[in-house]
């Protein structure tokens, strides 16, 4: 049942918990399709375009994460696939919208978003630059999975993961460079520090989850001077599916963090990544029981098994707790999207830190 309309202050907002959703995803019995885009546009009313968009988009039982800004939108949804064609015909009513490119999931979970959220921000990417510096239009060149696995062939090619450390850990492509950073504000100094000598010599080829995050980081990188930018169109997304569909070789290894229930998708059989807790084989990453941590680590199921799925012995400790207990300690710590914290523990022997 969609949510509802407060028709006394036109706020649009969710009435439903997390639980009660997943109740009706699985009363339903019908598949949804995860999905993601993205369009850097002018937008002249961020809050008028995410009310339209939630009254629409609310009535078709879409359910994800949404950014709206004035440069644009970034969106990961799931749809129901009864209701695909109709989600794509609103969408082709925006003029900016029509015929955006849709990244299709590799695989889907029919409870990978259990609400309807649209917010308004500054930015639909947090990269602490200043846009009227430079134009964001001028970005790197596109290309398709085949002229990707062309270019990093060549020896005058330098691969840059533009996504953060614990995107990388679990997977990139062969021989990428990773930095290890937290947030993509924090990547694009450090990688134009360590690229600086190579602006006219090599081909720099950036590669992110779906494209957003290199469509402005290759604009960024031109105006500061690199001549050959490259940058895969659809990121590692898109290139997963052109993989499939063509046959191309898949320069992949492991798995694609993505943000939502799933947290990762499988590209391809190689673990790369090790258990933060014990070291051994694993690229699964979980978050804490604790609710009070929520840390995201990863964790193999024995480690899960021997610390109740916590990352340490106190929150071990903390979830046998009674639950007003846990409460309690709770109150008056900072409430925040806890769900993807990629705070770094000394607590577990085996994490970057």
């Amino acid at each position: 049942m969609p949510d509802k309309l407060n028709t006394y202050s036109m706020q649009l907002y969710n009435t439903l918990s997390a639980e009660e959703r997943a109740n009706l995803i699985d009363q339903a019995g019908e598949d949804r399709l995860t999905l993601s885009f993205y369009k850097y546009a002018q937008i002249k009313n961020p809050s008028l375009f995410r009310d339209h968009l939630f009254i629409h988009w609310n009535k078709l039982n879409v359910l994800g994460r949404i950014y709206v800004a004035y440069e644009g939108i970034n969106a990961q949804l799931s749809v129901p696939a009864s209701q695909f064609d109709s989600f794509k015909t609103h969408l082709d009513t925006i003029s900016f919208l029509k015929n955006v490119r849709l990244n299709i999931a590799i695989e889907h979970d029919d409870k990978s978003f259990l609400k309807l959220k649209i917010k308004v921000r500054e930015k639909i990417v947090a990269d602490g630059l200043n846009d009227d510096d430079f134009d964001v239009t001028q970005c790197g060149v596109h290309v398709d999975a085949q002229s990707f696995n062309d270019l990093v062939s060549k020896p005058e090619t330098l691969v840059v993961d533009m996504r953060n450390h614990y995107e990388s850990e679990i997977g990139h492509f062969e021989g990428a460079i990773t930095p290890d950073v937290d947030t993509f504000r924090d990547s694009l100094p450090l990688i134009e520090d360590h690229l600086k000598a190579h602006k006219k010599d090599r081909n720099i080829v950036m590669y992110c989850t779906g494209g957003i995050r290199c469509e402005k980081a290759s604009a960024y990188f031109k105006h500061k001077g690199f001549e050959n930018v490259f940058q895969l169109e659809g990121g590692i997304i898109e290139y997963t599916r052109q993989v499939k569909t063509k046959g191309l070789d898949n320069k992949f290894r492991g798995k694609n963090f993505v943000f939502d229930q799933r947290r990762a998708e499988q590209i391809s059989d190689e673990v790369i990544a090790v258990c933060h807790q014990c070291g051994a084989s694993c690229d699964t990453h979980v978050n804490c029981a604790n609710e009070a941590c929520h840390l995201l680590f990863i964790q193999c199921p024995s480690c899960a098994k021997a610390h109740k799925g916590c990352c340490s012995d106190t929150c071990s400790e903390i979830i046998q707790l009674p639950k007003q207990q846990q409460k309690q300690l709770r109150k008056g710590t900072k409430s925040s999207n806890k769900i993807f914290k990629k705070g770094r523990s000394e607590n577990l022997a085996f994490m970057k830190k």
